[in-house]
């Protein structure tokens, strides 16, 4: 038996694991994206980068919460997971029961809906915006938030992995294989 499968009850952050914090550190950092610009508005033309420049700064630069439901489910998902993980991360029932393997398909869910913020970037104008920013040169490009977030769900998916895979080698099934 190891000495996570012996943890004694009750919480305590001196008993949350590197993993955990890392998915803490991961939410943390998720939710911490969703209050900075996810899509900004820019123009190689000098005549429209003025005209941007005069506009509201709120047209030019987009929230997660005006992106599509791609954009905003991701950071939530990795905000969530992490909060969890480290919460509920010390009771060994919860952890043989399949929280590591949870938290795994949460950041990959949360990974696959961050590839399709990416592809659907454009989606968050209509049809008539996008087509009247493309014929004035304006194009519509990721803000800081979207790459803070990005580095969110990848440090969740690899402390997630790391985790799952800490969790199958203290495993029960682990131990009936070596006696064989």
């Amino acid at each position: 038996m190891s000495v996570h499968d012996r943890r004694e009850p009750g919480w305590s952050p001196a008993r949350i694991s590197w993993r955990e914090w890392l998915g803490l550190a991961a939410g943390l950092l998720a939710v911490g994206s969703l209050f900075l610009p996810w899509t900004q508005l820019s123009s190689a033309h000098p005549e429209v980068s003025a005209a941007l420049a005069e506009l509201p700064d709120s047209d030019v630069h987009r929230s997660v919460w005006r992106a599509t439901f791609f954009g905003w489910l991701a950071p939530l998902l990795v905000a969530i997971a992490g909060a969890c993980v480290a919460v509920f991360g010390q009771r060994p029932t919860l952890r043989v029961a399949g929280l590591p393997h949870l938290w795994l398909v949460a950041a990959v869910v949360a990974a696959c809906a961050t590839a399709l913020a990416w592809v659907f970037l454009d989606w968050e104008f209509g049809e008539e915006q996008h087509a009247f920013l493309t014929e004035s040169g304006v194009a519509v490009q990721a803000a800081l938030g979207r790459y803070v977030g990005a580095v969110a769900v990848l440090v969740s998916l690899v402390a997630a992995v790391l985790d799952v895979r800490a969790a199958v080698s203290r495993g029960p099934n682990r131990k009936r294989a070596g006696a064989r």
